[in-house]
């Protein structure tokens, strides 16, 4: 028997669908008799296709039929998925997007609990903070699931969730934060390139790559690193109930599913299917219906995204301006 909500849905992407079929064959086929046929329904397509999708989102909203948000956190994470001067995969995560579809779903009174899948090897460590904080905020039972890997920024989000799942076979851990440069003074000097310093301030431009690095520099670059840890050490401590001494021996190592579980960090093994009946327990309910929700962008940074898809596929191999000193935080 077919739901209302169903039912009300199934109308509107027929009625919606209609008027975009109207709209593209009249704007681009029948209307302009200068432009060419093929063109036009090329144009034509365009329309029906994002009137699909503008349908089914008014349709989900009028009629929602889920009571679980799914957020996926995939790649490494960024502020803004382009991940640094070198060209990156349009796979990366972009911190800010996930923040605002968890406060999003935060706001959705058909949302009851938040499942946060996460594939992610790390990343910017403020930004894996961001993420952390708004699975915090959502008011309900938080869970994070780890599906190929959760690791080091992806660790860091999982501790502000009440719950992290894995499989078996899940790469978990790496509790520790990386800063890395890129030493180019001998190759300078080869090609008879020099540095000549114009700054205010003692360690303005330590870890510039063109120059060696002094033994002070160095300390300075390296006591960033140590607090960055400790803070990564504190956050997993306090979200995850870990001994902060525990979590230091861990020594950033990955851990397979298993024996993170064992280890306690990770709270349960299981499939998503199982998740889902954990949820339904949590929630007192027989019917568990997860909505994913996307990034909430208006159509021409939708088609910028896929252009940008396009793009990378083309430019991947092409070298990008280098950082304006060269040094990386990376949890």
């Amino acid at each position: 028997m077919v739901s209302k909500e169903g039912l009300g849905r199934f109308l509107v992407v027929v009625a919606t669908t209609a008027i975009a079929i109207v709209a593209g064959v009249g704007l681009f086929v029948v209307y302009p008799d200068d432009v060419a046929d093929l063109f036009g329904i090329g144009l034509a397509l365009v329309v029906v296709l994002g009137g699909l999708k503008v349908a089914g989102n008014v349709a989900a909203s009028a009629f929602p039929g889920y009571n679980v948000a799914e957020i996926t956190v995939s790649g490494p994470i960024t502020r803004d998925g382009r991940g640094g001067p070198l060209p990156s995969s349009p796979r990366a995560t972009p911190a800010d997007d996930v923040v605002e579809q968890i406060d999003r779903a935060n706001e959705d009174d058909d949302v009851a609990a938040l499942l946060l899948k996460l594939n992610t090897p790390g990343g910017e460590v403020v930004p894996s903070d961001d993420i952390r904080l708004a699975a915090q905020r959502f008011d309900g039972p938080t869970v994070a699931y780890a599906t190929d890997t959760c690791a080091s920024g992806g660790y860091w989000i999982a501790s502000g969730c009440d719950e992290l799942w894995a499989r078996e076979g899940s790469i978990v851990g790496s509790i520790g934060v990386i800063g890395s440069r890129v030493n180019a003074s001998e190759l300078a000097e080869k090609v008879g390139l020099s540095y000549e310093r114009f700054a205010a301030g003692e360690y303005k431009d330590a870890g510039t790559p063109l120059k060696e690095l002094e033994d002070d520099e160095r300390e300075y670059l390296q006591g960033l690193i140590d607090d960055y840890y400790e803070t990564f050490v504190d956050r997993v401590s306090d979200g995850r109930d870990l001994d902060a001494e525990f979590v230091r021996d861990t020594e950033a190592r990955i851990y397979l599913g298993d024996q993170a579980h064992e280890m306690g960090l990770v709270d349960e093994l299981g499939t998503r299917r199982e998740i889902e009946e954990a949820l339904e327990e949590r929630l007192e309910t027989d019917d568990v219906v997860v909505e994913e929700f996307e990034p909430d962008r208006p159509l021409m940074a939708r088609v910028g995204t896929s252009a940008q898809s396009v793009a990378y596929a083309f430019g991947a191999g092409l070298s990008g301006l280098a950082d304006e000193r060269g040094f990386r935080l990376r949890s």
